[in-house]
C-alpha cells in the first residue's frame, strides 16, 4: 500500500481561503475536491491518504470528518481546533464523536503565521497539547525554520505526545543555505516521539525551475535525522501544483529515497503514527 501522508482540499463556495493571494498562487485559486485528487492518486499508485486542515474555522473539521466517511481513499483526517480554549477536553471528545469522528488522527495549528516564536510553549497552548495527547492524537507541526527550536522544546516536555513536522521545517531551499535549519531540525529528531513528512519541497524551491538536485541536500538531512521509520511522504497537493503534478512529487520523493526504504517512508510511517 502507498499512503500520501498529507493534502489538502477546499471549496470557495463554501468559505474562502484568504491564504491563497498574489498572483504566484493564482493558478490555485480554484476548488480542489477529492473527486479531482482521486483519479490522480490512483493513477500514481496511491491507496490511502491523510486529509490535513487549511484554515482556522471550527466548521472544516466536521466537513473533513464527513468526507472521510464518505470516501475510502481518505484514511485519516488531521483537523484544527483551538488548542487555548478552556474546554478543548471536552471539543476533542465532540469531535471525535461526530459523523467520521474516528477518522480523526491529528490536530494542526498555522503556528508560521504566529508572530511568537515559542507560541508552542505559551501555557495555555501547553495545556492543549497534553489533551491532545491524552486523546490519543498527534500534533502536526506547520513551522518556519526560525520556530524549530520551540518544536523540540515542545516535543521534550510532552514525551507522550507524538509531534509530526511538516514539510521538513520549511528549509530555504530555493537560497541552498542549509543552516540553521539543518541544525535545529537534527535537534527536533533527537527526540524520539518526532518524526517528519517528506513533503513540500518543490513550492519551498524555485516552483519554475527547480531541479532533482536542488532537494536533495534538504532530504538527505531529514533521511539521516529521523531515519526511514520516522519519515513518510506527503504530496501536499493541490499545493504543489504550483511547482509539480502528482505524479511528479511522487516520482521525486521516490528517487531522493533509497528502495530499502520506500516501504517505510511511503506506507509504514504513515500506517503507524496516523493509524491506519
Amino acid at each position: 500500500m502507498t499512503v500520501d501522508a498529507h493534502h489538502h482540499v477546499w471549496d470557495l463556495s463554501v468559505r474562502d481561503q484568504d491564504w491563497i493571494s498574489g498572483d504566484e498562487l493564482l493558478p490555485i485559486r480554484r476548488n480542489f475536491t477529492v473527486a479531482d485528487l482521486e483519479p490522480e492518486a490512483r493513477a500514481a499508485g496511491v491507496d490511502r491518504t491523510v486529509l490535513v486542515q487549511t484554515v482556522t474555522v471550527p466548521e472544516e473539521t466536521p466537513e473533513f470528518l464527513a468526507l472521510a466517511a464518505a470516501h475510502e481513499l481518505i484514511g485519516a483526517v488531521v483537523g484544527w481546533t483551538d488548542l487555548t480554549r478552556p474546554d478543548i477536553v471536552d471539543e476533542l471528545a465532540r469531535l471525535r464523536e461526530l459523523p467520521g469522528g474516528g477518522y480523526l488522527k491529528g490536530i494542526r495549528h498555522q503556528v508560521q503565521s504566529e508572530p511568537d516564536p515559542e507560541w508552542l510553549l505559551r501555557p495555555d497552548v501547553r495545556r492543549g497539547l497534553a489533551a491532545v495527547a491524552d486523546a490519543g492524537l498527534v500534533y502536526d507541526l506547520v513551522v518556519l525554520p526560525h520556530q524549530l527550536p520551540a518544536c523540540a522544546k515542545a516535543a521534550a516536555d510532552h514525551p507522550d505526545l507524538t509531534f509530526v513536522l511538516d514539510h521538513l521545517g520549511k528549509p530555504p531551499i530555493a537560497s541552498g543555505a542549509l543552516e540553521p535549519w539543518a541544525s535545529a531540525v537534527h535537534a527536533l529528531a533527537a527526540l524520539p516521539n518526532t518524526v517528519c513528512k517528506l513533503s513540500g519541497m518543490v513550492t519551498e524551491a524555485d516552483p519554475r525551475s527547480w531541479t532533482v538536485d536542488d532537494l536533495r541536500p534538504s532530504a538527505d538531512t531529514v533521511l539521516e535525522a529521523f531515519g526511514p521509520d520516522r519519515l513518510m511522504f506527503g504530496s501536499d497537493w493541490p499545493v504543489c501544483t504550483l511547482a509539480a503534478t502528482y505524479g511528479e512529487v511522487l516520482s521525486v520523493a521516490a528517487e531522493l529515497t533509497d528502495a530499502a526504504d520506500r516501504s517505510r517512508i511511503f506506507e509504514g510511517t504513515a500506517t503507524r503514527v496516523y493509524d491506519l
